[in-house]
């Protein structure tokens, strides 16, 4: 059974960055779809982005982060990153990576594998 681990949450002020690993044990993450979500405190859990390596590196990202986020993925480290510049306050959450086996990307009822989460704080 896969799992999944994600880090690199922590505070950053307005305007900062930060870059959220996501990594596997048990399979590779390049055989599957892998999508990053967030949910912040009394709100529901909200897509980000996905990648899919067996596509040919197609990425995909909500518009409340396009731009500003970008999804990749190392094979050989079988590990999934988030790169997050010009970070607002409205990215306050935590953070989780997921696999998806089939379905929409953007529904978290595609995805079969969550890690555990990682918090991420945008505050001055």
């Amino acid at each position: 059974q896969m799992q999944l681990v994600e880090s690199g949450g922590g505070l950053v002020q307005p305007g900062g960055s930060l870059r959220l690993s996501c990594a596997a044990s048990g399979g590779m993450l390049g055989t599957n779809t892998i999508g990053w979500f967030r949910q912040a405190p009394e709100k529901d859990r909200e897509y980000v982005a996905a990648w899919n390596v067996m596509s040919g590196g197609i990425t995909e990202y909500a518009e409340s982060v396009k731009g500003r986020f970008t999804i990749s993925g190392d094979n050989v480290k079988n590990v999934v990153y988030l790169q997050m510049d010009s970070l607002k306050p409205a990215d306050t959450a935590v953070y989780y990576c997921a696999v998806s086996i089939a379905g929409t990307w953007s529904l978290a009822s595609s995805y079969k594998i969550w890690g555990q989460g990682t918090q991420v704080t945008v505050s001055s």
